[in-house]
């Protein structure tokens, strides 16, 4: 019976582990639960953020609804980080290929490359790639920010690549080029689907800081009707002039995280299988 209490006793460790988690996930959950609340309320009932869903009215949603543009600011959100990751998907794995496997200087000199893209700022040459841009008369449409999305995207994707296509054994395709297999029927239909956990770490990773970003669009976008969601929310930050309607602008925070939400509660499972798979693997 002693040895039963023992067993079942949770050590004061595990007491203050427990308790650090909770207050770590309020500190972080909190700030949503404030925007949620405030996302509810009437222009005229801003008081204290802190008196949590005093007021329930759609106003707020409407508003921010109808003033971005959602259905089109949504499309443009859709196919500027669907079109983004796609290229990315495809050419990272094709750039870390012939690094995972060739072992000689050449092959070495350029992982170094790559990595040296994750040490430099893309906002500290902003300038001469608009510049640069201009001058080649790129037009300035929802596309146009892909580019800088794909360029800064590489470094990382093609590390991540290289580094779990190293544990990808060589024997299977050997076996597939003694078959009679050519380099992209092996690339594409053996390597690939090996390659699903550092596909979905790519997505997660690279598809939210893509979504999230509005300087690249905001930079490149002069047409108010190919701006990305996060660049149609900025308009209700105010100014001194007009200062901003704080329920409206988290209205349009949560309008803008929601296809998130959907789209990660829909794809969880493959989400989550992928890393599992990662992890298993390594």
């Amino acid at each position: 019976m002693v040895k039963k209490y023992k067993e079942n006793r949770i050590s004061p460790g595990k007491v203050f582990l427990y308790i650090f988690i909770i207050v770590f996930c309020i500190i972080i959950i909190s700030p949503l639960v404030i925007v949620l609340s405030s996302s509810f309320r009437e222009k005229d009932n801003m008081m204290s953020p802190l008196l949590l869903f005093q007021q329930f009215s759609l106003d707020s949603y409407k508003a921010a609804f109808t003033k971005m543009n959602y259905p089109v600011a949504l499309l443009n959100s859709l196919m500027t980080t669907g079109g983004s990751l796609a290229i990315i998907i495809l050419i990272a794995p094709m750039a870390a290929y012939p690094m995972a496997r060739m072992k000689t200087r050449l092959s070495r000199g350029l992982y170094y490359f790559f990595i040296a893209g994750l040490i430099i700022p893309s906002q500290m040459v902003i300038v001469p790639v608009a510049q640069m841009i201009g001058r080649l008369n790129v037009p300035n449409t929802r596309f146009t920010p892909m580019l800088m999305f794909i360029t800064c995207s590489l470094p990382f994707s093609t590390f991540l690549f290289t580094g779990f296509m190293k544990g990808v054994p060589q024997e299977i395709e050997e076996a597939a080029h003694m078959d009679g297999a050519g380099l992209c029927r092996r690339l594409f239909s053996i390597v690939y689907p090996l390659l699903k956990p550092a596909i979905v770490s790519t997505v997660i990773t690279q598809g939210l800081w893509i979504w999230n970003d509005y300087f690249y669009p905001m930079i490149f976008i002069s047409k108010s009707n190919q701006y990305s969601l996060p660049v149609a929310m900025i308009q209700f930050l105010g100014d001194k002039e007009n200062p901003a309607q704080w329920n409206i602008l988290f209205a349009a925070c949560v309008l803008c995280a929601l296809p998130l939400i959907l789209g990660f509660s829909i794809l969880q499972k493959q989400f989550i299988s992928g890393i599992a798979a990662g992890a298993l693997k390594g």
